[in-house]
This record gives structure tokens, C-alpha cells and sequence, in this order.
């Protein structure tokens, strides 16, 4: 048995031990807390079940991987923006910054480019650099803002949405191209991202992006777990004062926090260029609601210090579950950011709930 494994068993038999020695009225009080703290769960878990009795085709295996790969698609901006949450602040430019990172990569990946008239597309590494560098700025600027300025994350990164959109449609508009929708990619970047990984039927396969995502989970679950950088992460947004006084570089660590977080955008904008295969301004619109929604239904608290990767890479899955069942059960679109919002208010709520029952 795992070590996590036997941390999740403890924490159950605790439970139940403390349970047989309450009395009827704590013991009714404590039922209604472990299902007020699992609620969001438990809602998910009914509305799956709901769907799928009305819509069979929902548990087909063509929906199952099709879940598997917008989970997928998804994972990158939420791994990025978990560790923002984890130091008690949030990234509300993230979306931006995935649409400015598939727009700097479909340009130099275009085969009839009007934005660089003659330019003959680059090899894969070089726009993907290029998007990494220029995300990565934005995230220093971020962080340094965050750290050295003492000002909120919130008004930090809506100042860096607003700039970074602002570049995306003064870029779109360079050379011939006037703002158009960028599409026509060379086909060795879309291979490298949706070609097939592996082909389960006809209609279900598995592209190779589903392989960088995993990947991807598991690097940041090193950095996460088993790095000095990590556990700094940890206790800055636990207690920046106590981890000052234990020798921590706290503005090290958060503007390290930022420009990883700004990576990870810049990596879901070249996976969704070739996912989507055509960007325009409007790429990467609102993705920062659907990572933020998923960050807090895995456990990743804006109370700070908490968190865990396998937490969020759950809360992503069920965000595509719901929303994938959603679409089965043909539910206006415009429905969908009603749900959106009423699922981060309800997850915020019983985050903040956990956090003033310890207190």
C-alpha cells in the first residue's frame, strides 16, 4: 500500500473513530457536515447519473475518450494557475495569455502567412519558444508586481489581461492579415499535437497531446511535492510572514509561482491552435473561469497553503463530465456560464466553510 494510500485510510478510520464516540446530536452534525463539505460531489455525481439515464450514448466509449481529451486540453492552464491559488492569489490573464501564445505559434506555423508575408513556417520549436518567452514576461511582470509591489493579484492580472488582449489585436493586424482568423497550419505541428496516439474505434481516438498533458501532471507534481521551490510555494501562501523568518526568498518564490503558471499557458495555447485548428482574437476567452472552477472543486484553496495536483487534474475531469453531459442533454451554450459561475460561487463557499470549521 502507498503511502497516500495509507494517509487517505488513517484519515478515514479517524473519522470513523471519532464518530462511534459522539453522541446522537454530533453524530447527526457531523453526517450533515461531511455532506455539506462534499456537495459539490455529490451534485456532479447526480446530474452524471440524471444524464446518463436520458442519454445512454453519454457512457458510449466515443464520449468517454472525447472527455479524456478535453480533459486533457484543459489540464495545462488549470496546473498553472493551481499554483497562483495555492499562494492566496488567483490569474485572471491566463486566458489571455493562452490566446497570445496561440496567435504568436499559428503565425509562424501558417502556410500561406500574412502576417509575415514569405515566411515559410518554423520549425515546431521555435514558435513554441517564442510563445514560452514572451508568456513568461507577462508572468514576471506578474509576479514582480505581486511580490515586490505588494498589490493583489486580482488587480495585477486584470491590468496584464487587458495589455496582453491589446497586443493579441495589434499583432493579428500586422502585415496583410487585418485582424483575420489565423488557420492553415503546417501539418507537422497539428501531427505533433493531434495525431493519433492511440485508436480505440474509428471515431475514438486518443491524440498525443493527451500524452504531453500526463506529462505535464506529472513534472509539476515533482515540482509540487518534491522540490525546495515547491515547498516554499507552500508555505508562502501558508504564512508569508513565518516563511520570511525561516529564510524563505518569498518574492523569489512568487514571481517563480507566476512565470511557471505563465509556461503552462503558453503550452495549453500550443496544444489549442492545432486542437482548434484556427486562432483568432478570441482564443483562450474566459479559459481562466473553467481553470479557476476546477482548481477550487479539487481542493485547491484560496485560503492559501493548499492543494494537491491529483486534486486538480480531478476537478478538470469532472468540470468536462458535467460540461460534456451538458451538451449531451443539448443545453443552450449561453446556459453554460450561468452553471459556470454558479459552480465556482458554490465550490468558494464550501471551500471557505472547511476553512472557518478548522479555524
Amino acid at each position: 500500500m502507498s503511502e497516500t494510500q495509507t494517509k487517505k485510510k488513517n484519515r478515514m478510520q479517524i473519522w470513523l473513530d471519532e464518530y462511534k464516540a459522539m453522541n446522537p446530536t454530533d453524530k447527526r452534525r457531523a453526517i450533515g457536515s461531511l455532506l455539506l463539505n462534499n456537495a459539490m460531489y455529490i451534485i456532479i455525481l447526480i446530474a452524471v447519473i440524471f444524464i446518463g439515464i436520458k442519454e445512454p450514448k453519454y457512457f458510449s466509449i466515443n464520449s468517454i475518450v472525447n472527455i479524456i481529451n478535453l480533459t486533457a486540453s484543459k489540464l495545462p492552464i488549470a496546473l498553472g494557475i493551481g499554483g497562483c491559488i495555492v499562494l492566496t492569489g488567483t490569474d485572471i490573464s491566463a486566458g489571455r495569455m493562452v490566446g497570445l501564445a496561440a496567435v504568436i505559434i499559428a503565425s509562424m506555423s501558417i502556410t500561406n502567412n500574412r502576417i509575415f508575408p514569405g515566411l515559410e513556417p518554423l520549425p515546431i520549436i521555435v514558435p513554441l519558444l517564442a510563445a514560452m518567452a514572451v508568456c513568461g514576461c507577462i508572468g514576471f511582470v506578474n509576479g514582480f508586481s505581486v511580490a515586490k509591489f505588494k498589490l493583489h493579484p486580482f488587480i495585477v492580472t486584470l491590468a496584464t489581461q487587458l495589455i496582453t488582449y491589446g497586443l493579441i489585436l495589434i499583432y493579428l493586424k500586422l502585415g496583410t492579415n487585418n485582424g483575420q482568423t489565423l488557420s492553415g497550419f503546417d501539418p507537422v505541428y497539428r501531427n505533433i499535437v493531434n495525431g493519433t496516439l492511440l485508436s480505440l474505434s474509428a471515431t475514438a481516438k486518443i491524440p498525443f497531446y493527451v500524452l504531453y498533458a500526463v506529462i505535464l501532471v506529472a513534472v509539476m507534481w515533482v515540482i509540487w511535492n518534491k522540490t525546495t521551490f515547491g515547498k516554499n510555494m507552500f508555505a508562502v501562501g501558508s504564512n508569508e510572514e513565518a516563511a520570511t523568518v525561516s529564510g524563505v526568498n518569498v518574492s523569489k518564490t512568487i514571481i517563480m509561482v507566476f512565470v511557471l503558471a505563465a509556461i503552462m499557458y503558453a503550452l495549453t495555447g500550443f496544444i489549442d491552435g492545432a486542437r482548434i485548428a484556427s486562432v483568432n482574437a478570441n482564443t483562450g476567452l474566459n479559459y481562466e473561469c473553467d481553470a479557476i472552477a476546477a482548481c477550487v472543486i479539487g481542493g485547491v484553496s484560496f485560503v492559501g497553503g493548499t492543494g494537491r495536483i491529483s486534486g486538480i487534474v480531478i476537478g478538470v475531469l469532472l468540470l468536462q463530465i458535467i460540461f460534456t453531459g451538458l451538451n449531451y442533454m443539448q443545453v443552450d451554450q449561453n446556459y453554460l456560464y450561468i452553471i459556470k459561475g454558479l459552480i465556482i460561487l458554490v465550490a468558494c463557499a464550501i471551500d471557505m466553510r472547511k476553512y472557518l470549521t478548522k479555524k
